[in-house]
């Protein structure tokens, strides 16, 4: 979640700079000009090939190995291990070839490193696995190769995120779905406090948050400062949309989440969704039984936490 004007605590810009190493932007380029960018590219590498060709060395042949791997040029990957690079190098900040081809999601090169002796949950120095990377990242087929082959989805990171908790906060239904049928703990909790369904919840992803409750997730467990998944749904995140939000709070109530539990704060779901005027969220709580007239630890009740009028009236008693 992004909006910073409400408790700090509803913000979760903390796990998005955690994971920004491993993050990749999606390409927007057609399928053929993909093809074409990428049949470039590696023509580029092999002519960096050519110009170190009568001098490689460890670190020439390190380089070509990690350009070649970014570049989707499996030939040229295989190539240059069999001239003599190192599957298991180190980049300066501890990335591996492994790493760098599942964050950027080349599905093929994960497999043909892994063939060739990579070591699979090798970390960076953030703490990063290749399965990590790939799951921050949605690549969802090198996600599967990597768990076939036996990758640990219970690795964390420096910051204790694990796959499990970088798809969710991604908003990654199937990375998800391939994680908890690999085992992956859904109850796992960051460093500050949060599971996979607080991000699923938070995002709006009500299928996540199925995913997980068929998967075992208590619905009332509490989490950081107090908060529960419905609290973390009726506080969704700007970049969800109010649908999504709206949905995964249904969702939660349909499925037994209680109503009027207070976080640290004395705020309850109908509070929190108040204070961010989610008017929808707001008549579902109000339909489901939630107490308009409780008070939060100074005394507010939600109506006092709302601004927009039309919420405001629909919480008068």
């Amino acid at each position: 979640m992004t909006r910073t004007n409400g408790p700090n605590y509803l913000v979760v810009a903390s796990l998005s700079a955690a994971l920004a190493t491993a993050t990749a932007a999606p390409s927007t380029l057609s399928h053929a000009q993909t093809d074409q960018t990428d049949k470039s590219a590696c023509e580029e590498v092999k002519k960096h090939y050519l110009v170190e060709r009568e001098q490689l060395n460890a670190r020439t042949l390190t380089d070509l190995l990690f350009e070649a791997t970014q570049k989707d040029c499996a030939a040229l990957v295989e190539q240059f291990l069999a001239e003599g690079a190192s599957v298991n190098v180190r980049t300066g900040i501890g990335n591996t070839a492994l790493i760098v081809a599942a964050r950027t999601g080349h599905a093929d090169i994960v497999e043909l490193l892994l063939a060739r002796g990579a070591e699979i949950d090798q970390r960076n120095l953030n703490g990063v696995t290749a399965l990590l990377a790939a799951a921050t990242n949605g690549r969802a087929p090198a996600v599967k190769t990597l768990l076939s082959a036996g990758a640990d989805a219970a690795i964390a990171d420096k910051n204790g995120v694990t796959p499990l908790i970088a798809a969710a906060f991604k908003g990654s239904e199937e990375i998800a779905e391939l994680l908890v049928g690999a085992g992956a703990n859904v109850e796992d909790v960051d460093q500050t406090g949060k599971s996979a369904i607080v991000y699923a919840a938070g995002r709006g992803s009500a299928p996540t948050v199925q995913l997980l409750l068929t998967a075992g997730v208590d619905i009332n467990r509490r989490y950081g400062n107090d908060l529960t998944a419905l609290m973390w749904a009726a506080g969704y995140s700007d970049d969800a949309a109010a649908d999504d939000g709206a949905a995964t709070v249904r969702l939660l109530l349909a499925k037994g989440a209680q109503l009027d539990p207070a976080d640290n704060r004395g705020r309850t779901a109908l509070m929190i969704a108040a204070g961010r005027d989610h008017a929808e969220v707001v008549k579902l709580l109000l339909t489901a039984g939630a107490d308009r007239k409780l008070r939060d630890k100074d005394g507010k009740t939600a109506a006092d936490l709302a601004t927009d009028d039309a919420v405001k009236t629909a919480l008068l008693p």
